[in-house]
């Protein structure tokens, strides 16, 4: 399991956000809630938000998580201009480009998608 962004809730507590891998797909879980999200919905979504990963970027790597041939990298990088270093999800796939964005900014994506997949 990859905790890959924190929410502040109503009652000013933080709350996790983790991924981990499913059966054929990925998985968010916020709070109680456990929502399916398809590999080409965080695809997209990377491809959408996101910039081609550096390979050279001096990032450190928290963790990472693989399902089927994908794999979700969390690392953290401090830019020249920022007085704190930033989180940031990488997603790969064989033969694919790589993708890196800023996870404040695609986890709220991811998880609209994911509350919209489960509505009946």
């Amino acid at each position: 399991m990859l905790r890959i962004h924190e929410v502040s809730l109503p009652t000013g507590q933080l709350a996790s956000v983790y991924l981990r891998g499913g059966t054929g797909m990925f998985e968010i879980l916020a709070g109680e809630r456990v929502l399916s999200l398809p590999t080409r919905a965080l695809r997209a979504v990377m491809a959408k938000y996101g910039a081609p990963f550096d390979p050279d970027a001096r990032i450190t790597a928290i963790a990472e998580l693989e399902c089927d041939s994908a794999r979700v990298r969390h690392v953290r990088h401090l830019a020249g201009y920022d007085v704190i270093a930033r989180d940031y999800l990488v997603f790969e796939e064989p033969g694919e480009p790589v993708w890196c964005a800023l996870a404040a900014t695609v986890v709220p994506a991811l998880l609209h998608l994911a509350r919209a997949a489960a509505q009946p």
